[in-house]
């Protein structure tokens, strides 16, 4: 790749759509196929095998028959600078302009395509340098460097202990109105009281101190709450 080849606005895109799908699996190192890519962003196959090229070239992926695509080291950091305007633009838009946690992500995808560095730094310095987004994600250096979570989903968290919401993973609205009703937010404190076996329900105490309030939240949504001692 050439020291001067940088990513256009709609390739940053496609390296984050990426980063996204390789990180609900696992991690960025994973192989991930591009038919999911196609269906995560609703283009068409021929579509993303054009953009999968252009990037192979770029050396901001690889590209393995019968395995998928995968970032390179380069790709990584380009898809990590693209999600620090994204998530920073989610911060500003609830912290400054007072939008909701639900409202936030679609606006933020287009608001982060056309923002330069000094214009992000500012709506970042504006909405309080946050770390991390509404949402509880880190926001990325301005190098791109993403610092460690060190957090557990909700479902493998042990039991009768104190915990912490770090961040939920979900960006439908329904869901985010619907965990913010539970009070099941970044920071929120809580207690696994009981889960139903065969990914039964869970039961949640809320708060530490004296009032207990109690919550039940179904398997699938847990799996989209991550939690830390």
């Amino acid at each position: 790749m050439s020291e001067d080849l940088t990513p256009t606005a709609r390739e940053r895109d496609y390296l984050v759509q990426i980063y996204r799908l390789s990180d609900r699996i696992s991690t960025p190192e994973v192989y991930v196929s591009t038919s999911a890519l196609a269906d995560l962003i609703n283009v068409s196959a021929p579509a993303v095998n054009r953009m999968v090229t252009r990037l192979r070239e770029m050396g901001m992926l690889y590209h393995e028959p019968y395995q998928g695509i995968r970032l390179t080291e380069a790709g990584v950091r380009e898809a990590l600078k693209q999600l620090r305007r994204h998530r920073i633009a989610e911060a500003f838009l609830v912290t400054v302009m007072e939008f909701g946690w639900h409202e936030v992500h679609d606006e933020a995808d287009r608001i982060s395509r056309a923002l330069s560095e000094p214009v992000a730094e500012k709506m970042a310095l504006m909405a309080g340098n946050p770390q991390f987004c509404p949402h509880g994600e880190p926001i990325p250096t301005p190098e791109g460097v993403l610092p460690e979570l060190q957090d557990m989903l909700l479902v493998d968290a042990p039991h009768n202990v104190p915990l912490e919401v770090t961040r939920v993973r979900t960006r439908e609205p329904d869901r985010l109105e619907y965990l913010a009703a539970l009070h099941l937010i970044p920071g929120a404190q809580i207690e696994i009281i009981h889960a139903a076996p065969f990914h039964g329900p869970i039961q949640l105490q809320m708060g530490l101190d004296n009032r207990r309030e109690f919550r039940i939240v179904g398997h699938n949504l847990a799996e989209m709450i991550r939690v830390k001692r």
